[in-house]
């Protein structure tokens, strides 16, 4: 068995993209996985595809979130690694932004981590070798033109998972967030589909300009940001706290 054998990992948006393949890597480690997400076949596929469990879940909703984490402990016993991953996406000029999208993408990207972290760390605090890995993006790190909303939303996500490890420094656990560049995802593919009917190009036009603004001109791979996750998961890692690690191929450099 591999080093997380017998640990228990929760990842929310589980269901595919980043989160299926971090359900893989860890459970390839041995982990016993936990899978949040809104659409329940696409979290039951990836459970029986890892030995893991799937516990259906909108992240913006407390209660719910409340009940997932409940049931998820009672069948897995207390957690030890927690990713939060689940996340939308949308653009649009600035002006022209709905206070609806706002609402919604902070609710999803922001808010629900604060939820997620206040109902995890009570199984984490006081284990060095326990984990909290929030996904943001390097639209955390820099701003991003048409995306102000999406871009607010991962600069409060890296700013949650800094203080978050500050506060718990000496306690355990490690809390870190990973900023991928574009993916190759599901949340791409419909980014994808937007750019297309805006510009009036084929999808496989808007494909090769979202991975242009990648500055190793390809999108990242899911496996590449799951392998980043393991890696803050894994036991080595213990005194790597507070990082923002980006994944974008220089992107940031």
């Amino acid at each position: 068995m591999g080093w997380a054998a017998g640990r228990h990992a929760l990842i929310t948006g589980g269901g595919s993209g980043i989160g299926a393949a971090t359900a893989r890597a860890l459970a390839a480690e041995g982990a016993n996985v936990s899978l949040f997400g809104r659409r329940p076949e696409a979290i039951e596929a990836v459970a029986a595809e890892t030995g893991g469990r799937a516990f259906p879940c909108d992240v913006v909703n407390r209660a719910t979130m409340e009940a997932a984490f409940a049931a998820a402990r009672a069948a897995n016993g207390p957690f030890d690694y927690v990713v939060l991953n689940a996340g939308i996406g949308d653009s649009a000029p600035f002006l022209k932004t709905r206070r609806e999208s706002w609402d919604a993408i902070i609710a999803t990207n922001l808010t629900a981590l604060f939820d997620g972290a206040q109902l995890a760390l009570p199984d984490l605090v006081g284990d060095l070798d326990k984990r909290l890995v929030i996904v943001a993006s390097v639209a955390g790190l820099k701003g991003a033109p048409f995306a102000a909303p999406y871009a607010a939303s991962k600069h409060g996500a890296v700013g949650l998972a800094r203080s978050l490890a500050v506060e718990f420094a000496a306690t355990g656990p490690t809390v870190n967030v990973v900023c991928p560049a574009f993916v190759d995802t599901p949340m791409v593919d419909d980014s994808v589909a937007r750019i297309a009917r805006a510009a009036k190009r084929s999808e496989d036009e808007a494909r090769a300009s979202l991975a242009a603004m990648n500055r190793n001109g390809r999108l990242i791979s899911s496996e590449e940001v799951a392998a980043a996750i393991a890696y803050l998961c894994h036991p080595s890692s213990r005194s790597v706290t507070g990082a923002a690690l980006a994944i974008d191929g220089g992107t940031t450099a």
